[in-house]
């Protein structure tokens, strides 16, 4: 008999956990809160350990021909446009950016048809000895697992960890866009206090984020496009066109947050996956990326652990060490790029670093979170 899963949340996470389950031969039942599915956000990168766990779920392809190759970590600038480090022509760029949507609809089109409910909010989780039980307004499903990728405000933490803290806000807020400009290769400029971030992505855009310290979250502006054209206006082209190019209507104002390091994912038969378990700031470019890599390791140990209880030991074991130490390096990262007494040391640094060894010291074989491969699944089973 098939085993069948409910997984809480239809964003990247829960999509990636439910094409996973489906490769090892499990049904599920994804539930989505809002009324349409769709990816809120703006642009990301995905690096080759993600890619890795893509391949894995069988979409690899399909999520390069929605990608756009990225060199904005190669293209590091000051404010003013010099260079402090340059990417050659030609050269391999590790990154592959996105449009959130576009790999959405990679995976939301790879998930077997129906296994989807929009409008459906959960709202009580119940568990015995036969499985666990989910409330939500259209009613209730009984499942042998309840996999939550219900995103930073994750509702099924809020009920079975309800003595885990609150996310925390870390001091830095971020504007964002889709500008329809072509052909930029990427780039990462470093400013006194904050950074630019620019990515290429599908269908002639770039993205677009800049990131700065904020006093307290919630804090928002009548005009944030006039806002962020302010602070950025005399830095060097394209940076203030990219702006001025993005609908004012279209830029987003978030603040960035995490959530403390959990003790444990698991709960019974309820796991949490993503931004549920390890929401982190994006200054590394993980955030989703791990989510993918969760659903891979949880599949894997589901399908080669004898029961589900031991799989999720194996998956709590495997998962939180890696990402709570990426969450960790992604806040020091953050607070070292909008730091303006850190501005000058680090720009010293980088513009005395010789191009080889920075280009080698931010290439796939000498990172630490690159590294990472995925466990292997097996090949997908048929489609229903």
């Amino acid at each position: 008999m098939s085993r069948h899963a409910i997984v809480v949340g239809g964003g990247i996470g829960g999509l990636s956990a439910a094409l996973a389950l489906h490769r090892i031969g499990w049904q599920a039942t994804v539930l989505e809160r809002a009324s349409e599915l769709g990816e809120i956000g703006a642009g990301m990168s995905q690096a080759p350990n993600a890619l890795r766990a893509l391949a894995e779920l069988g979409v690899e392809e399909q999520a390069r021909a929605v990608g756009m190759p990225t060199h904005a970590s190669g293209n590091l600038r000051t404010p003013d446009g010099r260079y402090l480090q340059r990417a050659r022509p030609g050269d391999a760029t590790a990154l592959l950016a996105f449009h959130r949507a576009d790999l959405h609809r990679v995976l939301l089109e790879a998930v077997p048809a129906g296994w989807v409910r929009t409008d459906a909010e959960v709202t009580a989780i119940r568990q015995n000895a036969g499985g666990v039980s989910v409330g939500f307004g259209g009613g209730e499903l009984t499942a042998d697992l309840v996999i939550a990728a219900d995103g930073i405000r994750s509702t099924v933490r809020r009920l079975l960890w309800p003595d885990a803290p609150p996310v925390r806000f870390l001091g830095r807020t971020a504007w964002l866009g889709i500008a329809p400009v072509p052909g930029l290769p990427g780039s990462f400029t470093l400013g006194p206090g904050g950074y630019f971030l620019i990515h290429p992505i599908a269908r002639d855009r770039a993205y677009w984020a800049y990131v700065t310290t904020a006093d307290a979250p919630g804090i928002r502006y009548d005009q944030e496009k006039i806002e962020v054209a302010d602070r950025i206006g005399a830095w060097h082209d394209p940076i203030p066109a990219l702006v001025e190019a993005t609908p004012a209507e279209a830029v987003i104002h978030i603040d960035i947050r995490e959530l403390a390091a959990l003790p444990t994912y698991v709960r019974g038969r309820v796991v949490l996956l993503g931004d549920a378990a390890h929401a982190m700031s994006p200054d590394r470019g993980q955030g989703a990326g791990q989510s993918i890599e969760d659903s891979v390791v949880l599949a894997a140990a589901l399908a080669g652990e004898p029961t589900i209880e031991a799989a999720l030991r194996r998956y709590d074991a495997a998962r939180r060490p890696r990402t709570q130490a990426t969450a960790r390096g992604a806040r020091k990262d953050g607070d070292r790029t909008t730091s303006a007494a850190a501005h000058r040391a680090m720009v010293t640094m980088i513009r005395l670093t010789p191009a080889p060894l920075w280009r080698k010291g931010i290439a796939a074989d000498s990172n630490a979170t690159w590294r990472w491969r995925p466990p292997h699944l097996p090949s997908p089973t048929p489609r229903p």
